[in-house]
């Protein structure tokens, strides 16, 4: 289940940012301070081309979707999981499949887009490959400078008429 962050949610937020796993794979890397992810929460929340989702799985906070850059028929997007919890109780790979089906259906079905897109990083094969069974599809890579770091940055998208239909839908 999806549902609007709240300021309550704020350090949850941080906290699963900010897990190992989350930051090994996000473009900035570092550790997010208190004060950065207040500032960053102050415009977003305020922010009608954003939009912050928790996603909760059995009844618990499971990962974090974010939509941004909304227009009236694009927008770009990412999420992380809890990934130290869902990798503790062997549900990292049903919560993810069920993240991605429950936020692409927000975004075509709730958010009205005809277009999503986002950003993988190049080393990020279990991403990738989900993403291809989802039907993302990617774009030429970009070498970004971040956290004193090379990367590479492969765009992805994914097309209303393309996207997998929910089960029940022709």
């Amino acid at each position: 289940m999806l549902r609007s962050a709240t300021d309550h949610d704020l350090e949850l937020i941080r906290t699963l940012r900010n897990q190992r796993a989350n930051r090994e794979v996000s473009i900035n890397a570092h550790e997010i301070t208190a004060d950065e992810h207040a500032a960053w929460w102050a415009k977003t929340s305020v922010d009608p081309a954003r939009r912050v989702l928790i996603y909760e799985r059995d009844g618990m906070p499971a990962g974090v979707v974010t939509f941004f850059d909304l227009t009236q028929r694009s927008g770009a997007w990412g999420f992380f999981l809890d990934a130290d919890r869902l990798t503790e109780s062997g549900e990292t790979l049903p919560a993810w499949i069920e993240v991605m089906k429950e936020a692409t259906g927000y975004a075509f079905d709730e958010l009205g887009l005809d277009e999503l897109t986002g950003e993988v990083l190049e080393h990020n094969t279990a991403v990738r490959q989900m993403n291809r069974r989802f039907r993302f599809t990617e774009g030429e890579p970009q070498t970004r400078y971040a956290d004193g770091r090379e990367v590479t940055v492969l765009p992805i998208k994914l097309t209303k008429d393309n996207r997998r239909k929910p089960k029940g839908n022709s």
